[in-house]
């Protein structure tokens, strides 16, 4: 019995060394794996950062791979962008006409005038225009061939008056209005602004501007003028008329004088004027549509009717911003009144 038990107890003992050993071949298995040491096993090779190294040269083919990829990529857009190029360069290169065109922009860039400013402080002097021997004149824009369009800004040591002359006058366009001479043969009209002021801002055009005092004691002016000097033009002049009887229906007793004709063409721009008596200013606007005229007041010749914008300013002289397709001067009375003016006309982009 005793030998029985002893038998039971030492093949016990042989069963537990061997699943212990089978268990510490796994261990160091996973053990080996661990170190970096090959397994035969499972075929693995060592560990390198967060994977297999074998995962890890995988990876870094992959990457050089796509490196590849997005080289050629790079290049293949690279290519096509010089090839765009070459063919807009080959498309933009300019003919003999574009060559043309060029140099005509060039030069009319070239001929437009461009912005001055001038600013001082000047003491007046006895006016040289015959009838004014008693008034003082101090003059900012000396009278030329050219027409200025600008702005001035001025403080006086007294009340003055500003001055913008237009023309010459034609023969016979001096009647009733100012004007202004220093031989008796080239008139000028003569806009005279009295803003009861020593002090303003004045917007002009004219062949001409200054500063005027009917006192016979000199008088001092600072000013800054900020002008064109334009050459005179069909859409840009000076010029003087007597006006005629109005053609419009209903408009029969009016006497008009048509700066710019009524038509398809858009105008915008300033005048500056002087009138033998107070004046209106109109502008029209159309040609109207069948329908069009419902209550608002129109203006009618040659079968074609158009928007009637009437300013009763009854001013003898002045400047007046404008647009429409026909400018013109009005009178309500049935005698003809004469006007001197200067016209500048904005370029409208089309």
């Amino acid at each position: 019995m005793t030998r029985l038990v002893q038998v039971i107890i030492l093949t016990t003992v042989l069963l537990t060394s061997s699943f212990a050993g089978t268990f510490s071949l796994f261990d160091d298995s996973y053990a080996m794996k661990s170190k970096g040491n090959p397994n035969p096993v499972t075929g693995s090779d060592k560990v390198c950062g967060d994977r297999l190294c074998s995962e890890a040269g995988d990876t870094q083919t992959k990457t050089e791979s796509k490196k590849k990829e997005e080289v050629k990529t790079e290049k293949k857009a690279e290519e096509k962008i010089k090839s765009e190029i070459t063919k807009s360069e080959k498309y933009t290169e300019p003919s003999e006409s574009h060559e043309e065109e060029a140099k005509q922009y060039a030069e009319k860039r070239l001929q437009e005038p461009v912005w001055k400013t001038m600013s001082g402080t000047i003491t007046s002097q006895k006016d040289p225009g015959i009838g004014h021997e008693m008034h003082q004149l101090a003059i900012i824009l000396p009278p030329g061939k050219n027409i200025y369009k600008g702005h001035l800004t001025y403080t006086a040591s007294e009340n003055v008056q500003l001055v913008a002359l237009h023309g010459p006058l034609a023969k016979g366009d001096d009647k009733g209005q100012l004007f202004w001479t220093t031989d008796g043969k080239t008139k000028y009209g003569l806009s005279l602004i009295d803003q009861k002021s020593d002090s303003g801002i004045w917007t002009f055009n004219g062949k001409a501007v200054a500063i005027h005092s009917m006192s016979s004691e000199p008088f001092t002016v600072t000013y800054s003028v900020t002008y064109k000097e334009i050459t005179p033009s069909k859409t840009i002049h000076s010029a003087s008329m007597t006006s005629s009887k109005s053609p419009a229906l209903g408009h029969e007793g009016h006497q008009i004088a048509m700066i710019l004709p009524p038509g398809d063409e858009f105008y915008r721009g300033r005048v500056t004027f002087v009138a033998s008596e107070p004046i209106q200013f109109v502008s029209l606007i159309g040609p109207l549509g069948p329908g069009d005229n419902k209550g608002q007041p129109t203006w009618t010749a040659d079968d074609k009717t158009y928007g009637f914008t009437f300013v009763k300013a009854d001013r003898t002289g002045g400047t007046w911003e404008f647009s429409g397709h026909g400018i013109a001067f009005h009178s309500m009375n049935t005698n003809p009144f004469t006007v001197s003016y200067t016209v500048v006309l904005e370029p409208i982009e089309k």
